[in-house]
């Protein structure tokens, strides 16, 4: 039996969308055919110019709503703005490096409600609106940092442990209804902001773009390439999709190997 994806009728709200990871999982899930609400905390021309290009582009309905993820009745009114979720792409995050004595306390609040807190808001919120509909799918994007650490990013990682624990906790209050929850763990991706990153490292280890790559930034990624926001966009929608209507309450890294190691 062959399984087309088709996600016509549905509607995907994907949080921190406006770029990255969480713009290149919007545009496959609009290809695939589901209306679309993006999301970032920002709220100015180039937002709404992005929502009107996709809507053009993939020739479905797509809005841009504005909501700071960092604040608990923002990430619920987001949801309840939007009208309808199909699918919940919980993306929304930041980071910040230190170590844990010289953490600033206010980076750990934000990171922890940005990158973990958002997503329990936003499911609780979406999960009403599956039931009623009779179909969902949470998808929650963790990390390799959500299976595995690294010293300097305690905010984080505990984060993204948390993601994947909620999304368990999900995935087993849904297991006999036709709504699904899982998380994928990137790796490395080729984002706007680590493209950015790339001739600051240059000049600060005196090396070549193809060495800070592959020995600085890939050196826990073996395949020694970089995941794309195109892979991640197919990855949420093969999750979308009836031949992952059996995947539930599980991680898929996207990472190279780093989690093999």
């Amino acid at each position: 039996m062959a399984f087309e994806i088709s996600l016509a009728g549905k509607t995907a709200i994907i949080t921190g969308s406006n770029s990255g990871i969480g713009l290149g999982i919007a545009w496959e899930l609009a290809r695939a055919g589901a209306d679309i609400v993006l999301n970032s905390f920002t709220d100015n021309t180039d937002d709404h110019a992005l929502a009107a290009e996709m809507a053009k582009s993939a020739g479905v309905k797509v809005q841009y709503i504005q909501a700071d993820m960092s604040k608990g009745d923002q990430c619920r009114h987001l949801i309840a703005q939007a009208g309808r979720c199909d699918i919940l792409i919980n993306n929304a995050g930041i980071q910040h490096v230190a170590p844990i004595p010289d953490f600033p306390v206010e980076k750990w609040d934000a990171i922890i409600a940005i990158n973990m807190s958002s997503a329990f808001h936003t499911t609780a919120a979406a999960l009403p609106m599956m039931r009623a509909a009779g179909w969902g799918r949470v998808i929650n994007i963790a990390s390799a940092h959500g299976l595995t650490a690294s010293p300097f990013k305690s905010a984080y990682i505990a984060a993204k442990h948390g993601v994947v624990g909620l999304t368990k906790t999900t995935a087993l209050e849904t297991a006999q209804e036709p709504i699904t929850a899982n998380a994928i763990c990137p790796g490395y991706v080729l984002t706007p902001i680590v493209e950015k990153q790339i001739p600051d490292t240059m000049k600060e280890y005196n090396m070549s773009r193809e060495e800070v790559i592959e020995k600085v930034m890939l050196t826990r990624q073996p395949s020694k390439q970089f995941a794309t926001v195109e892979q991640m966009g197919g990855t949420a929608t093969f999750l979308c999709s009836d031949a992952a209507a059996q995947i539930t309450g599980t991680t898929i890294s996207v990472d190279g190997g780093w989690t093999a190691l």
